[in-house]
C-alpha cells in the first residue's frame, strides 16, 4: 500500500488533478443516471419536462445575474492577481449579489407577465435566483481550488451534493402531489445550502464586497462576452424552451432524457479542460505550443471513444434509464453527441482566443451560430418534429467550430504567431470517423445482435492494444 501511495504521489500534481476531476465528473453523472430511472417512473413526461424547462430558464437567467464570473476572466485573474485571490473572489461575489437584487426588482412587480413567459410559478423563480447566486459562489470557490490543483475538497463537496440532491428529491417527490416542482425545490435546496455556506466563506476569506479594480477587470472582461455566453445557452437550452412552446412539456421531457445522455460527456470535457488549459497556457508562454499537437488529438480520440460508447448503446441505455415511453429519444442522441465533440473542437480554438484576450471574433461566431440554431428550430420543429432540434444543434455547432477556427487563425496572425498548436488533419480525421460510426450505429439500432457483435470486436481490439494505449496515456499524463 505504501508503495502504491508513493507511486501516486510521484505523479505530477497536474496529472493527478486531471484524472481526479475526470473520475469525479463520471461518478457525479453516474449517480445522476442511476437515479434517472427512478424519477422517470415517479414523474410523468410532463412533470419531467417541467424540471427540464426550469433548468433551461435557470441557465439563461444565470448569464444576466452571474455573468459567468467563475469562468471567462477567472483563470486570467488567478494569474494576474496571484497574491489577492481571496479578495478578488469576494469582490466579484458582490457583483452577482447586486445583479440578483436588480433582477428581483425587475421581476417581482411584473411577476404575472414574466411567469407566462417562464411557465413557472413565482415561488420557483425566487428559488431559482437564490440557487443561481449560491451556485456561482460554489463555482468561484471550486475554480480557485482547481487552479491550485487542490482537488480533494472540490471532489468531496461535489460528491456530497451529487448524493444528497437525489435522495432529498426522492423524499420530496413521494410526499408531494406536485412532483415536478418537488424535484426542482429539492435539488435547489441542496445547492443553496452548500453554495450559501461557501458564499459566506469566500466573504470571510476575502474581507471585501466591492473593489473598483476587481470590478472593473471582471466586468470589462465578462460583460462583452454576455452575447457569447447567451449563445452557448441558446445551443443547450433554447431547444427545450422552443419544444415546450411548439410541442408541450411532455416532448421536452423526452428530449431532455436524450440530451442528458449525450451531454454527459460535456462534464468529462470540462473536467479535462479545467486541468488542460493551465498546462496549455504555460506551453504557449514558454514558446512550446507544438507540444500540444499530439495531446489535443489524443484527448479528441478519448472524447470520441466515450461518446461513441453512449451512441452505440443508446437504445438499451434509454430503455433501462427511462422506459419505453422515452424510446423516441434514441434518434436524438447521435446528433447531440456529435455536437459535444464539435464543442470540444471549438473549445480548443477558444482557449487560444482567451489566452490572447481576443473576444470580439468569438462573439461574432457565437451569435451567428445561435441565430442559426433558433431560426432552424422555428422552421423545423413545428413542421417536422421535435427530434429535428437535435440536428439543428449539430448544424449550429459545425458553424460554431469552423468560425472559431478561422477566428483563432486571425488572432494568431495578429499577434505574429505560427498556427502550429493543433494538428488539424488529425482532428478532422477523428471527426469524420466519428460521423461515419454514428450513422452506422443509427442504421443498426433495430439490429441489436449485429450491433453487439461490432461493439464486442471493437472492445477486443482495444484490449489487444492496451500497451499502446497505456503509452498514449503516459504521454498525455
Amino acid at each position: 500500500m505504501s508503495k502504491l501511495i508513493g507511486k501516486i504521489k510521484s505523479i505530477p500534481i497536474e496529472a493527478r488533478a486531471s484524472v481526479a476531476y475526470t473520475i469525479c465528473s463520471i461518478l457525479q453523472q453516474g449517480l445522476s443516471f442511476i437515479t434517472l430511472p427512478l424519477f422517470t417512473r415517479l414523474l410523468t413526461t410532463d412533470e419531467y419536462g417541467q424540471y427540464s424547462v426550469y433548468s433551461s430558464w435557470s441557465a439563461i437567467i444565470a448569464i444576466f445575474i452571474a455573468l459567468n464570473l467563475p469562468y471567462g476572466s477567472f483563470m486570467t485573474a488567478m494569474v494576474k492577481y496571484r497574491e489577492e485571490r481571496d479578495k478578488y473572489i469576494a469582490s466579484i461575489q458582490g457583483i452577482f449579489l447586486l445583479l440578483g437584487a436588480v433582477f428581483m426588482a425587475i421581476y417581482l412587480p411584473f411577476h404575472d407577465i414574466w411567469n407566462k413567459l417562464f411557465d413557472l410559478p413565482t415561488a420557483i423563480i425566487i428559488i431559482m435566483v437564490v440557487e443561481i447566486m449560491a451556485n456561482t459562489a460554489l463555482q468561484c470557490w471550486a475554480g480557485r481550488k482547481r487552479y491550485e490543483y487542490k482537488y480533494m475538497s472540490v471532489i468531496i463537496v461535489t460528491m456530497a451534493i451529487s448524493v444528497l440532491a437525489p435522495v432529498t428529491a426522492y423524499i420530496f417527490v413521494i410526499n408531494s402531489s406536485e412532483k415536478g416542482l418537488a424535484r426542482i425545490v429539492a435539488y435547489a435546496l441542496i445547492n443553496i445550502l452548500f453554495g450559501g455556506y461557501l458564499l459566506l466563506y469566500n466573504f470571510a476569506k476575502g474581507k471585501a464586497i466591492y473593489s473598483k479594480k476587481f470590478w472593473k477587470y471582471a466586468l470589462g472582461f465578462n460583460v462583452p462576452l454576455i452575447i457569447y455566453y447567451l449563445s452557448q445557452v441558446a445551443f443547450n437550452q433554447m431547444d427545450k424552451i422552443m419544444i415546450n412552446h411548439y410541442c408541450g412539456m411532455g416532448k421536452v421531457g423526452i428530449y431532455g432524457v436524450a440530451q442528458s445522455l449525450a451531454m454527459l460527456m460535456t462534464f468529462v470535457l470540462n473536467a479535462v479542460n479545467n486541468s488542460y488549459v493551465p498546462w496549455f497556457y504555460e506551453k504557449i508562454a514558454a514558446g512550446k505550443q507544438r507540444d500540444n499537437r499530439k495531446i489535443a488529438c489524443y484527448i479528441a480520440v478519448l472524447m470520441a471513444f466515450l461518446l461513441m460508447g453512449v451512441v452505440s448503446l443508446a437504445p438499451e441505455i434509454i430503455l433501462i434509464l427511462a422506459g419505453e415511453v422515452y424510446g423516441e429519444a434514441v434518434w436524438i442522441v447521435p446528433p447531440i453527441a456529435l455536437s459535444v465533440l464539435l464543442l470540444f473542437y471549438a473549445q480548443l480554438f477558444i482557449n487560444v482566443e482567451f489566452y490572447y484576450e481576443e473576444k470580439k471574433l468569438l462573439i461574432y461566431a457565437s451569435v451567428g451560430a445561435a441565430i442559426t440554431n433558433i431560426i432552424l428550430n422555428s422552421i423545423l420543429i413545428p413542421n417536422i418534429s421535435y427530434i429535428a432540434a437535435g440536428y439543428t444543434t449539430m448544424i449550429s455547432y459545425i458553424l460554431f467550430a469552423v468560425a472559431n477556427y478561422l477566428a483563432m487563425k486571425r488572432v494568431l496572425k495578429k499577434h505574429h504567431k505560427e498556427n502550429d498548436m493543433y494538428q488539424m488533419g488529425g482532428l478532422l480525421l477523428i471527426l469524420l470517423g466519428f460521423m461515419i460510426l454514428c450513422i452506422l450505429a443509427m442504421l443498426l439500432y433495430n439490429l441489436p445482435f449485429i450491433r453487439y457483435f461490432i461493439i464486442t470486436v471493437v472492445l477486443v481490439s482495444v484490449g489487444c492494444s492496451y500497451k499502446k494505449i497505456l503509452n498514449i496515456v503516459k504521454e498525455v499524463r
